[in-house]
């Protein structure tokens, strides 16, 4: 056993707690309660802990290290590795062969047994990376796009001549008059209509380098005296905007006229025409990468026809790139390509490519720690990632599991419930062993939707008033797909991942003119962080910080001393703390030793200087409202409509756990998601509007879920139309009307296999998602 005595991290209540090793412990309770506080910042932390002292004091400053939790003791701890749910590198330089080190392999072949032209000199592995530079493309550095303009966008309406703004990517105002008269000056007529004008004329003044200084005479109304001016193509003045202007506006508006392009001269591969010409099995390195994983597997099957020379190394490179893949294709992600970019994978694919390179490291008598495994993975999805799990422990490791879906937590060997509540009515173990014996925690929440006692959420299915058609929609995987959603109802569209369900909703739908002209508002809400830095945090979000700050400054002290709102903003200079620049609290470098954050020294985490927080209001000074958490916010302004208004919402869609100066870098995904969608609820709910939800209940328990899906339906309710892409057969079988694309993922999704209520999918002969949706109406 893992023995845990006085933990107290976060919210944890000096928690005492045994946990068996070389099993299957599940960590339940709702978000908020503090599982991740037990597994990841206790259990995780002092494990990393133990092992950086066992490094040398030099080498401790270039890892990553986390600091001791608080915890009195902890005993029988093997070494850990944490498997985070974190969104992917934003780095388009990441890819899933980089995430899963298969590039490192496949690059290896091609420098050793690769087929390189006659005469050609040996290419060491690192030439085969556009991330070195041995091997990126001279043109894009790798990047396999080019940013360039077309005329197109530069010249938006040819009908227009040089004199009206025919070209609208040059500046306004002055310098616009000035390049008219350099263009006038070279003998171009700057009164004829774009499109009249000789091409060579045309594409001189929006291509050209060259920069002509030319005389301008003075002109009356305009110039008293003459001068020389210079030249700049459309091009080049787009380009030195982008390269050199520090206004984010001028940037921005240059960027209306740049369009990312593959590079011509890797065909967007990003490698040296060197690398290119390498091949193996008649593919060059970058055709490979651009299959599929399936696809690669069956191309590299070891064969007895190679070359002599080649034969041993290449069958040992490719025995072990084979077997590495096929865990992948045990995962479920045969439809990704090595080169896919790790900024367009989901979490639930991220994880899994993580866990699949664990599974191939052989790591023996390891805890590992998961973050939420199951979290945006179809049913399908989710049962070949649990016998991968069972690998890992036959293997003789422990798994400790934060999860909220009830089917990882039946599979359990143990499971550890943490609650009852979220934040200051959580962090206690409700109870710790067998799952069956969960059944008799009467406060457990999760016991209560584990053993079928929870309130279900019934509802009459509802007609469709109307319908939006989308016909011959082509975009990534959806091939020529067409489908009818329903108006006035609550619509799931389901399907295994990769099967082209936020390509229909997040982009076709959201972008479908027809749909914009449909509906009064448009609102997508998805699950991207609602700010990276801590200076965003939810009461600014919300907007509720600005009705707080006008109830301090509406006060007689402050108004005594002249103070208005904006000294109540912690991003202002007259109110903040000036040691921490309102930040909170100070980074501490240490040579040897993890850097730190500590409370600031002058304002101890306050935020304010003295003066600001003399300021109170019923008792409170700014600080100490923004330390509620909403739950208490919700008394403490109710005589503030405002704010009530916005706190209400929030406890609505269950985030009454949080501070209202909770940082945007602390919350999840789902957290930030629920928070855009309290944020939408607070506004006046007015005319027909179309929600686009992705995956809203991803990482939610099944309490929260509930209480989400209840907001979800009084929209509707409401004359609104909501579609949300999801997973959870809760959610699903909830929904009234339902669309599955299919049946599997990549290259063999894309189509809509099934359509109708909840009861007419479930009985679709081709659906992934039919057999989990019949089940789970089986037990309603």
């Amino acid at each position: 056993m893992v023995h845990v005595r006085g933990a107290s991290e976060h919210n944890l209540r000096h928690v005492d707690v045994d946990i068996p090793r070389n099993a299957l412990v599940v960590f339940t309770g709702v978000s908020g309660s503090g599982k991740s506080s037990l597994a990841f910042g206790t259990l995780y932390a002092e494990a990393q802990r133990r092992y950086f002292e066992s490094v040398a004091p030099y080498a401790r400053r270039l890892l990553q290290q986390v600091g001791a939790p608080h915890v009195q003791e902890i005993t029988g701890l093997p070494p850990a590795v944490a498997l985070q749910q974190r969104r992917a590198a934003a780095t388009s330089r990441s890819t899933v062969g980089t995430i899963t080190t298969l590039s490192n392999l496949l690059r290896m072949l091609y420098s050793r047994a690769g087929d390189y032209p006659a005469g050609a000199e040996h290419l060491a592995a690192e030439a085969f990376s556009p991330n070195t530079v041995a091997g990126a493309c001279p043109r894009c550095h790798g990047l396999g796009v080019v940013h360039d303009v077309t005329e197109d966008l530069l010249v938006p309406d040819p009908s227009l001549s040089i004199r009206e703004g025919a070209i609208a990517a040059w500046p306004g105002a002055w310098q616009g008059a000035n390049l008219r008269s350099i263009v006038a000056g070279l003998g171009i007529d700057v009164d004829k209509p774009w499109r009249r004008l000789r091409k060579k004329d045309r594409d001189w003044l929006l291509f050209t380098d060259d920069q002509p200084s030319v005389l301008i005479k003075p002109e009356r109304d305009r110039i008293d005296h003459g001068y020389y001016g210079t030249f700049w193509s459309a091009r080049k003045h787009v380009m030195h905007v982008l390269a050199d202007s520090t206004s984010e506006r001028m940037r921005e508006r240059a960027l209306r006229f740049v369009v990312d392009t593959p590079c011509p001269d890797c065909a967007g591969s990003g490698l040296r025409p060197e690398a290119l010409a390498v091949t193996y099995a008649a593919h060059s390195i970058a055709e490979v990468n651009a299959l599929s994983l399936t696809d690669v597997a069956a191309l590299l099957r070891p064969t007895t026809e190679l070359p002599e020379e080649t034969h041993e190394v290449a069958v040992r490179i490719c025995t072990d790139l084979v077997a590495r893949i096929e865990v992948l294709l045990d995962l479920g992600l045969g439809y990704l390509s090595l080169g896919r970019s790790s900024t367009t994978l989901s979490p639930g694919e991220a994880q899994r490519l993580r866990i699949a390179t664990q599974l191939r490291s052989g790591l023996f008598g390891v805890v590992y720690v998961l973050d939420e495994p199951s979290a945006g993975l179809h049913p399908a999805d989710a049962e070949p990632l649990l016998d991968v799990l069972e690998q890992l422990l036959s293997a003789g490791n422990s798994l400790f599991v934060v999860e909220h879906d009830l089917d990882v937590v039946r599979r359990a060997d143990w499971v550890v419930d943490i609650g009852p509540g979220a934040g200051d009515r959580g962090g206690r173990v409700l109870y710790s062993g067998p799952v069956d014996g969960l059944d008799a925690v009467a406060e457990s929440v999760t016991g209560a939707h584990l053993f079928g006692r929870a309130e279900r959420l019934d509802h009459e299915v509802r007609e469709p008033q109307g319908w939006l058609s989308l016909t011959g929609v082509t975009r990534h995987n959806l091939r020529d797909v067409s489908v009818d959603v329903p108006l006035c109802v609550l619509t799931a569209v389901t399907g295994v991942s990769g099967s082209g369900k936020s390509t229909l909703v997040s982009q076709v739908l959201a972008d479908d003119p027809e749909a914009a002209a449909s509906f009064d508002r448009l609102v997508v809400v998805d699950q991207r962080p609602i700010g990276r830095t801590p200076r965003s945090n939810l009461a600014t979000y919300t907007g509720l910080f600005d009705a707080v700050r006008k109830v301090f400054a509406a006060t007689d002290e402050a108004r005594a001393r002249g103070y208005g709102a904006g000294r109540f903003s912690f991003n202002v200079a007259e109110g903040r703390c000036e040691t921490c620049q309102g930040e909170g609290f100070v980074a501490v470098e240490l040579m040897f030793l993890p850097g730190s954050y500590a409370p600031c020294p002058t304002c101890h985490g306050a935020r304010y200087d003295e003066d600001t927080l003399e300021v109170a209001y019923r008792g409170k000074n700014i600080a100490e409202v923004l330390a509620l958490p909403v739950d208490e916010a919700a008394d403490f302004l109710a005589d503030v409509p405002a704010a009530a208004r916005s706190l209400a919402t929030l406890r609505e869609v269950g985030l009454g756990y949080l501070r209202l100066g909770q940082p945007a870098t602390e919350l999840s995904g789902g957290e930030a998601q629920r928070i855009k969608l309290a944020t939408e609820l607070q506004r006046a709910r007015r005319g027909h509007a179309l929600y686009l939800l992705d995956e809203p209940t991803s990482g939610l328990h099944p309490a929260d879920t509930a209480l989400l899906l209840r907001q979800l339906h009084r929209l509707v309710d409401a004359g609104n139309t909501v579609v949300l892409v999801e997973h959870d057969l809760d959610a699903v079988a909830t929904a009234d009307w339902v669309i599955d694309l299919g049946p599997g993922g990549g290259d063999t999704g894309g189509r809509v296999v099934a359509t109708g209520t909840p009861a007419d999918v479930a009985r679709a002969a081709d659906s992934a998602t039919a057999p989990y949706l019949a089940r789970r109406l089986a037990r309603a």
